[in-house]
């Protein structure tokens, strides 16, 4: 399957332009005049690596870039009018794999981009569910949870090992290493709550499944 190519320009002559070179070489491309809708695309199906253009209408490119790199590492490339040091610095701080200033040439651009897949090499499988244990903060497609300590401390247990079977016994014991407000009974009523959170976040997505007569296993 050919590598899809984000395109995320607010004006159509050149981001059709970057489309036709992006086909010619190989690429499936999709262009976004705006960083809001995107994000969402990003969300939803990531692609292979992302064009950014720095000065998009109401969300920037900078603000897109930060959001972004929040919940993936897909490789940007981004492109700008401004060609002053302070916006080369903030791009690639944020988390830009690289910045072309306007006028560019296409096919610069679009040797860039090879060079940038080639060191990434194959995509990695992309989790539904990130959990950063230093931050206490849990998401589903990018979507933060709302969760509490001992539902934390829960997922975070199930997610560190996927596919692994859990007692009660092991939920509980993660949880009060985390929690005051863990108990015996609370389990099962914490995996419940959880479910419902997944679920409105992720509709359809069955996270959490119980197997019987042993405990609970993350399969995300």
């Amino acid at each position: 399957m050919s590598p899809s190519i984000f395109i995320v320009e607010d004006e159509p002559e050149l981001a059709a332009l970057v489309a036709d070179y992006a086909r010619a070489a190989g690429y499936v491309p999709s262009v976004f005049g705006d960083g809001v809708r995107a994000l969402e695309a990003i969300r939803a199906d990531p692609p292979a690596l992302v064009v950014l253009d720095l000065m998009l209408p109401g969300l920037d490119g900078l603000s897109v870039c930060r959001e972004l790199r929040s919940f993936s590492a897909v490789p940007v490339v981004m492109v700008t009018a401004r060609v002053e040091e302070i916006d080369r610095l903030l791009g690639l701080e944020l988390g830009a794999d690289d910045y072309l200033c306007k006028p560019f040439s296409p096919r610069e651009l679009m040797a860039r981009i090879k060079a940038i897949l080639r060191r990434a090499g194959p995509p990695l499988p992309v989790r539904a569910l990130a959990v950063d244990g230093a931050a206490r903060r849990a998401s589903i497609h990018g979507r933060l949870l709302d969760l509490t300590p001992s539902e934390f401390a829960i997922l975070a247990a199930l997610a560190r090992r996927p596919g692994q079977v859990f007692s009660r016994a092991q939920l509980l014991d993660a949880a009060r290493a985390d929690s005051l407000d863990a108990t015996d009974r609370a389990i099962d009523s914490h995996i419940k709550n959880l479910r419902r959170k997944i679920e409105a976040a992720a509709p359809g997505l069955e996270a959490i499944r119980s197997i019987y007569g042993v405990g609970y296993r993350c399969d995300i």
